[in-house]
């Protein structure tokens, strides 16, 4: 997930580590710990098994969770659940992977706009039809 070059660095915070307040990284951050507060991330994000983050608003570019997340997240790009997290919060994200077996609660909101076309112009024999549809 994180790609190695001079403009984006790690920040890591450890399992036996817990942080409490906003916390900005400029660039990759790794949680195997716990964070209670805003937490925004100018690069990815990857929450581990053992990794907890609680607060109002989680931030970052693409961000992956094997853990657990209690917060309204905004993931940039993509945001991955896998099969061990669990998430309970509002979502907006460009797009979003869900494995068989993730946990989550909340409401979802894409960030493309991408809009369907209409029914009518889509399925005109499913307007068109005079009873209704059952």
């Amino acid at each position: 997930m994180f790609k190695r070059n001079q403009t984006h660095s790690l920040t890591y915070l450890s399992a036996t580590s817990e942080f409490r307040g906003d916390l900005n990284v400029e660039g990759n951050l790794r949680v195997d710990g716990v964070i209670h507060g805003t937490v925004e991330v100018q690069g990815d994000m990857e929450i581990s098994q053992t990794g907890l983050v609680e607060g109002p608003e989680l931030r970052a570019n693409n961000i992956i969770v094997h853990g657990v997340i209690k917060s309204k997240v905004i993931a940039e790009g993509r945001l991955t659940l896998s099969r061990t997290a669990r998430l309970e919060g509002d979502v907006t994200a460009q797009s979003l992977d869900i494995e068989a077996g993730a946990f989550y609660v909340g409401h979802i909101a894409t960030t493309d706009v991408k809009a369907l076309p209409l029914a009518s112009s889509a399925y005109p024999e499913l307007v068109s039809r005079d009873e209704p549809l059952s």
